[in-house]
């Protein structure tokens, strides 16, 4: 795939290099003249994560959804200084693009979220690594992570219910 510029370049059909290399402006987070361009590493692994949320939304948008609703990504891959910004942790999954943090309106869609791409592993027969139900004093948010190899199928509530 030729690469224009973050904004034209798509991973999958609903979702462009530029969503996946920002983090959300609305989080209070904003520097990225401080994000690096990916690696192709990280391209992969971030196409992946991709994949997956491609068959979430089309998912949600059968059974729940008004037919074209968009899954909306808050953060996904994070330079070690933009990581560490945000209080991401060493290790984090968002440092190999193997992370994304799903906005979502509200404790409902974050579990229906959750069963929904519960139901998608279990299909496929394949396992995710994190699928970590999160929440602060802006909202929720559910934390999806894939990784090429080694899946840890990690679920967790931080402070959910």
């Amino acid at each position: 795939m030729a690469k224009e510029n973050n904004k034209t370049t798509k991973l999958t059909p609903h979702f462009t290099l530029e969503e996946m290399t920002r983090t959300d402006e609305e989080l209070g987070y904003v520097d990225r003249q401080r994000q690096t361009q990916p690696d192709e590493q990280v391209m992969e692994n971030l196409t992946r994560v991709c994949q997956w949320l491609e068959m979430l939304r089309q998912r949600w948008n059968e059974q729940y959804g008004e037919g074209n609703d968009p899954v909306i990504i808050n953060s996904a891959f994070r330079c070690k200084e933009l990581n560490r910004l945000v209080g991401g942790c060493t290790t984090s999954n968002h440092l190999t693009g193997c992370a994304a943090d799903l906005r979502v309106m509200g404790k409902e869609q974050l579990l229906r979220y959750v069963v929904l791409l519960l139901d998608i592993s279990d299909e496929m027969h394949q396992d995710f690594d994190e699928l970590l139900m999160e929440r602060n004093t802006r909202g929720y948010w559910l934390h999806f992570a894939v990784r090429p190899k080694n899946n840890r199928r990690k679920i967790s509530l931080l402070n959910v219910i």
